[in-house]
């Protein structure tokens, strides 16, 4: 069964759950309104209140953020999700594309300790920030 988290107080088994090393999803909005979604890496701050991702500049999640940022204020409207098992959670927010150096080095070293391994160097990287709106899952032992 589903349950409902506060994403900037989650429950300690929902954020153990985050803290573990898993392939994650990103479901962005085509211009169409149909569903993209892409395996990514996620990180979750919920100090900040935040989800990020890393990218390149020129892919197609990232312009599909770009575009809905445009139509709605405050980002576009965007979903992470992992699964373990039976074990699953999903944070949701609003999403913006961040150039700037230190968002994009913060996104970078938090991807560097959730997935201990450095990503390659990449000039066209950028960060795609999620201030969280809503968290579900279930985030028991199976």
């Amino acid at each position: 069964m589903a349950k409902r988290n506060d994403p900037l107080n989650p429950d300690p088994t929902f954020l153990d759950f985050w803290r573990e090393r898993h392939l994650c999803t990103l479901t962005t909005l085509r211009p169409d309104g149909t569903p993209h979604v892409v395996p990514v890496g996620v990180t979750y701050d919920p100090e900040a209140g935040l989800a990020r991702v890393i990218a390149n500049k020129a892919s197609a999640k990232v312009s599909h953020v770009l575009a809905g940022s445009g139509a709605q204020e405050g980002g576009a409207r965007v979903a992470v999700c992992q699964v373990d098992g039976r074990r699953w959670a999903t944070l949701e927010g609003l999403a913006v594309v961040r150039t700037e150096p230190d968002r994009v080095a913060e996104a970078v070293r938090r991807y560097a300790e959730r997935y201990e391994r450095v990503p390659a160097p990449n000039p066209d990287r950028v960060a795609i920030e999620i201030t969280l709106t809503r968290a579900t899952g279930n985030g028991t032992p199976s």
